[in-house]
């Protein structure tokens, strides 16, 4: 064997390297995200730019609200006015009326006020939506109820909508019903938010409570549905024409 000696050239052997695996660190908790508390007034000047927004879809929705109301006036008091015929019906001539005139004068003011009050309080945006979309279901139940000309059903409870409201409300004025049309209309209005079952069970129950005063025939319940259908959904063409903006589904 060779040995090595100290001058020698030959470099020694490096000793081998050792390679270990890095150790993986836990992951630490993310932090939790630190919300600012709200700046106050900001609801209130949020509310304030999107009425600005809407101001004149705004006038132009209560224009067709008085134009809808005038309608309604003009037709309730036409069939109000014309003699008309009492038809047999299968259900309200099995059903004893029942007095539920609380129910019907006040819960259905309720309903109605509740439905612009949301967005008057909430979200300024859907006010005029829900002024025009009221007005053109109002106006096809104006025109509906001249060319439906019944009469009253045998048996109606006798009822009196207090103040300024007994003037809206008529005789004879059976085709559709719009104690239920009205609070389904709601539900279709806030179908995205929690508020419309409220509107849904009110639109049940204010069919029931009609049905059960006798003071709409049930043809007349089932085709308020159908009706306030096809009167949100040309509603939603004539909102597209005045707001580009606008979109049912947001």
């Amino acid at each position: 064997m060779t040995a090595v000696g100290e001058n020698s050239t030959i470099a020694a052997p490096r000793p081998a390297v050792v390679t270990s695996r890095p150790r993986l660190r836990p992951l630490t908790p993310a932090r939790e995200t630190v919300f600012m508390p709200p700046v106050p007034g900001a609801g209130v000047r949020a509310w304030t730019r999107e009425f600005l927004q809407c101001r004149y879809l705004l006038v132009l929705s209560c224009v067709f609200l008085g134009v809808s109301l005038l309608a309604d006036y003009w037709c309730g008091s036409y069939v109000t006015a014309r003699p008309a015929v009492q038809v047999p019906d299968l259900i309200l001539d099995r059903l004893p009326p029942v007095n539920l005139a609380f129910l019907f004068t006040y819960g259905y003011m309720a309903l109605i006020v509740g439905m612009f009050l949301c967005p008057l309080l909430l979200r300024a945006r859907m006010l005029h939506v829900v002024a025009i979309q009221f007005s053109l279901l109002l106006l096809l139940r104006s025109v509906s109820m001249i060319f439906t000309h019944l009469g009253t059903p045998a048996g109606a409870v006798t009822v009196e909508f207090p103040g300024i409201f007994c003037k809206l409300y008529f005789e004879n004025d059976m085709f559709f019903s719009g104690h239920t049309a009205m609070p389904f209309l709601g539900f279709y209005l806030f179908r995205y938010s929690r508020i419309r079952y409220v509107f849904l069970v009110g639109s049940v129950a204010m069919a029931l409570v009609v049905l059960a005063m006798h003071l709409h025939y049930s043809i007349d319940v089932l085709a308020a549905f159908f009706m306030t259908y096809g009167s949100y959904r040309m509603g939603n063409v004539l909102l597209r024409k005045l707001d580009p903006d606008y979109h049912p589904d947001h």
